[in-house]
């Protein structure tokens, strides 16, 4: 249901756009709210199924994200729409850490890595058949069953989990709260002036110091977990270089992929002109290729090594990105196809190995609050991708709007501006995965974050 939603949502835009009275080049809040309030709270996710316990959490969490489904089905403004799917984001910020956290708790160690590649099958249904699915959708029905089709899974889901889910409760250190606000204003506040800046929504005084406010609250985190004894996140996580090096990997290497989601189906509905299904057939071919680097990544990566690795691939998913832009408007079906197809293979490659990186190297007092940290990453780098996408789509389509008086400049050539931008972005991140050594990195494993494709 959560991937699902999170892949049908983005063929759907330019049409829910139209029916909402709005540029489909200003619809990125409706994709940020969701991605930065499930970043918010991913941190809280484990400490609320400890005190209320796995299956009343879950279960909630569920029936939150169904009822956000209807809410964002009846929104009749893009506001109404935002505020709709931060309550849809409060639900899915605790139905994948707290579902992962249950298999953890339940199931033994023997059996944990079976298990796990068990359940992620399920959530590779909603990225293949999700853009197909909405473009569908858009044009047969409307735009606002995409999220009613959320509905019948939700309360099948909700009567599961109520049933067959354990009730599994844990005594935990005290959650540090004014750690977890200070973590929380510094993802808002830079979140928030991105996005004014796309927008031109907020003066730009009010701007800057939105950003100095985001940028202050985590400097005043990175204070205060030195002076607590039980920090947000485990203070050792930072004296693991692995570690940090795919986490700061992972920020900025998302900073060019993580707009790509979003860009893709805009790109070929509004620079390419193809119908909604169209551009959901298209999208599924970057969904295959990332399937199939399933195969090859634990090997490539025993082969060479996580830094070599990560070099390379970083270059080649950077130059793919880069590609996009001398596609012609009359690009022929195989070449578009082929394109997309090669983007997920590179793009896949690059997530599974820098997440394996990231937690390769930590053991039982780490592990729960690295993969905790490193979700919240994955989330909160993935909503700034979105929202510096979109400011980079913004401003050039505002410069070509300009000279349009001179020239006549077609909205695809804002789109190739912008994919030379965030694929220079994704290139500049292998300065981050320079600092890897040879040995960094235990022994490769193709299994990331169920979430991950």
């Amino acid at each position: 249901m959560q991937t699902l939603d999170s892949t049908i949502l983005n063929t759907a835009l330019p049409s829910m756009a139209r029916s909402l009275g709005e540029s489909p080049l200003r619809m990125q809040s409706v994709v940020v709210s969701y991605m930065l309030t499930v970043a918010l709270l991913i941190p809280a996710s484990g400490f609320l199924a400890d005190r209320f316990g796995t299956r009343r959490v879950f279960a909630t969490a569920i029936v939150l994200f169904t009822v956000g489904s209807v809410t964002c089905a009846a929104a009749r403004t893009l506001n109404e729409l935002v505020l709709a799917r931060v309550l849809q984001g409060v639900g899915g910020s605790l139905l994948l850490p707290v579902g992962r956290l249950t298999i953890l708790k339940a199931v033994p160690r023997s059996e944990l890595l079976s298990v796990l590649a068990f359940v992620t099958i399920p959530g590779l249904i909603g990225p293949l058949v999700g853009p197909t699915l909405g473009g569908i959708l858009v044009e047969t029905l409307s735009w606002h069953w995409i999220f009613l089709i959320n509905v019948p899974m939700g309360v099948l889901g909700t009567a599961l989990a109520l049933k067959y889910m354990p009730e599994i409760r844990e005594e935990r250190t005290p959650f540090d709260w004014l750690g977890f606000i200070l973590v929380g204003v510094g993802m808002v506040g830079i979140s928030v002036s991105l996005e004014a800046f796309a927008e031109g929504s907020m003066p730009k005084g009010g701007t800057t110091i939105t950003l100095v406010l985001g940028l202050a609250s985590f400097a005043a985190y990175v204070l205060h977990q030195t002076r607590v004894p039980y920090p947000l996140f485990h203070p050792g996580l930072w004296r693991i270089h692995s570690f940090s090096v795919g986490l700061a990997g992972n920020l900025f290497a998302r900073l060019g992929s993580g707009a790509m989601p979003y860009l893709s189906p805009l790109f070929l509905q509004v620079g390419l002109g193809k119908p909604p299904t169209v551009a959901g057939m298209f999208m599924a071919f970057a969904v295959l290729g990332a399937m199939g680097s399933k195969i090859i990544v634990e090997k490539l990566v025993a082969r060479l090594g996580y830094r070599r690795f990560l070099l390379t691939n970083t270059a080649l998913l950077g130059i793919t990105m880069m590609g996009f832009a001398w596609l012609p408007e009359d690009v022929s079906a195989v070449r578009l196809a082929a394109h997309l197809f090669i983007f997920g293979i590179f793009n896949s490659l690059q997530f599974s190995s820098m997440n394996t990186l990231t937690l390769s190297e930590l053991d039982g007092e780490t592990a729960s609050s690295g993969n905790s940290l490193l979700s919240m990453i994955m989330q909160l780098s993935m909503s700034f991708g979105v929202a510096s996408g979109a400011a980079i789509l913004s401003a050039f389509a505002r410069g070509d709007a300009a000279r349009a008086s001179v020239q006549e400049v077609s909205v695809l050539h804002a789109f190739q501006n912008t994919y030379i931008c965030v694929g220079l972005l994704a290139l500049l991140s292998s300065l981050v995965f320079w600092q890897l050594s040879e040995k960094d990195g235990a022994p490769a494993s193709a299994e990331g974050p169920p979430s991950e494709l």
